[in-house]
């Protein structure tokens, strides 16, 4: 009997350490590092990534926005939805992501979309299908996020692929990474298990 159930716990620990490998081989053939191997889509989703002391975006944060502007000026995507926290007055990362793409990339006001309330994956996934109906996006973020955010908005009904936006060696990345092993397992609880709340709101237009 102990036998049974040390070998059943071991299985099940097996499965459990392989989960992240198994989201990361899934998605990885929806996920492009080159411009040129991008398809069109209506719309970008840019996930947030911290603010600097200053107010502007983290380095992170800038090479996401930088990556979804040059996906904007080739025709590859119609609008861009930035989506980040805003729960302080300090700390306003739509606001700031906004800013960023229209005075210093210099795309279009019109074009970007603010959500205020992606404080984290799940919810920007969620908002993005609930309030916009998008059905349809391409998941700007770096390539370690990349695995974690297709699993959570495929499951959530947005047919998405993925641009990385990885431009240099993060002096964090390892940590980052590591961090990522331990949130899939977060997120495939709340997809499967325990749907987490986020702050809804009525329908808005692209």
């Amino acid at each position: 009997m102990i036998k049974t159930i040390v070998k059943i716990l071991v299985a099940l620990l097996l499965f459990a350490s392989l989960l992240p490998f198994a989201v990361f081989y899934k998605y990885k053939q929806e996920i492009y590092t080159d411009l040129d191997a991008a398809n069109h889509r209506e719309v970008a989703i840019v996930f947030g990534a911290g603010l600097r002391v200053d107010g502007t975006p983290s380095e992170i944060l800038r090479d996401r926005l930088k990556t979804a502007a040059s996906l904007y000026y080739r025709g590859l995507v119609d609008k861009i939805l930035v989506s980040g926290d805003n729960r302080f007055v300090e700390h306003n990362e739509p606001e700031s992501m906004a800013r960023y793409l229209i005075d210093d990339l210099k795309v279009p006001e019109e074009f970007v979309i603010k959500d205020f309330a992606g404080r984290r994956t799940y919810d920007t996934c969620a908002r993005a299908s609930d309030i916009w109906s998008i059905d349809r996006a391409v998941l700007i973020t770096q390539g370690f996020h990349l695995p974690r955010a297709l699993f959570i908005c495929n499951a959530l009904g947005i047919d998405s692929v993925g641009l990385s936006a990885t431009r240099q060696d993060y002096i964090l990345g390892f940590k980052f990474k590591l961090r990522e092993g331990f949130a899939i397992y977060k997120a495939i609880f709340d997809v499967y298990v325990w749907t987490p709340g986020y702050v809804k709101g009525e329908k808005e237009e692209l």
